[in-house]
């Protein structure tokens, strides 16, 4: 067993070595940029980068920020709604393809079209779409329902919903399509045998199949998650920000102290708490999936 482990080390050397140039850049510009990014977090550089080191002052000026503490709770009321109905639209999308039904090919186009189209021009269509003065309220109004109000990018208690439908407009697609490749890898033998025994169907998909699609679940919920915590184009192309700061989110506020505020350490200190809410996710994931592999 000793002996076995030398000798795999020299197994497929060739793409060994041709992966040293890929493992180094990685290891410069990722984690290096990412050690870069967390030390000046702790100076008060302006402009440019400068090592004046402060302790925790620009941790606690974020903190203490009201902008800060708006874009956060924004992304928690975007990200748990997010999560919740994309992973249930997902699912139920991807089930009800999952019965063969007839032009599924185009279906499952159609659904997932929208996730080819980048954040910028969703955002522009759905701010059109949203517009009051020729969006929805618009079309219902010249129905006759002159009483109807339906203008969500430009309400500040409701401005993160309206951007929340462009977003699950977009993603909802691609969680149907992995949803549907773990149905697809489902035994048919358990539909055989929960027939047989009389099972319903929303019990077998309860009890059985969704348990067994664990790994799926799992690696979907880190893709999702991820990208929340990016979130920055859709606020730019459907809200700006607005209106005032009712729809800003983190990675704005990254963007704009950084290069039109001109304060790299609170921009610093603002992604390094980003980069913390990421490794919140990523690491658990990591854990469960590889951990229990090598115990396995």
């Amino acid at each position: 067993m000793a002996t076995d482990r030398p000798l795999s080390l020299f197994r497929n050397m060739a793409a060994k070595i041709a992966a040293i140039p890929m493992i180094l850049t990685a290891m410069v510009v990722f984690v290096g940029g990412t050690f870069w990014t967390i030390t000046y977090s702790f100076t008060n550089s302006k402009l440019l980068p400068r090592a004046n080191f402060v302790g925790f002052d620009q941790y606690e000026r974020l903190w203490n920020s009201s902008r800060w503490l708006v874009s956060i709770e924004n992304l928690m009321i975007y990200g748990i709604c997010s999560l919740i109905l994309s992973f249930v639209i997902g699912f139920l999308l991807a089930a009800l393809l999952d019965q063969k039904i007839r032009y599924e090919d185009a279906f499952r186009t159609i659904l997932l079209y929208p996730f080819a189209l980048s954040f910028i021009v969703t955002g522009l269509v759905w701010q059109w779409i949203l517009n009051p003065d020729f969006g929805i309220q618009f079309i219902v109004r010249s129905m006759g329902w002159e009483s109807f109000a339906f203008d969500p990018l430009y309400n500040p208690k409701i401005v993160i919903f309206g951007v929340l439908i462009a977003g699950l407009w977009q993603g909802t697609g691609l969680i149907m399509v992995l949803m549907l490749a773990g149905l697809r890898g489902i035994d048919q033998e358990i539909w055989k045998a929960s027939r047989v025994d009389g099972i319903p169907a929303w019990k077998t998909y309860v009890f059985i199949v969704i348990p067994m699609m664990r790994p799926v679940f799992i690696t979907t919920l880190v893709i999702v998650a991820s990208g929340i915590v990016r979130l920055y184009d859709l606020i730019v192309a459907q809200t700006g920000g607005g209106p005032g700061l009712a729809s800003e989110v983190p990675a704005k506020y990254v963007y704009d102290y950084m290069f039109q505020g001109q304060n790299l350490g609170q921009g610093f200190a603002a992604s390094t708490m980003m980069l913390l809410a990421v490794a919140v996710v990523i690491i658990p994931w990591a854990m469960l999936e590889f951990g229990g592999k090598k115990r396995g």
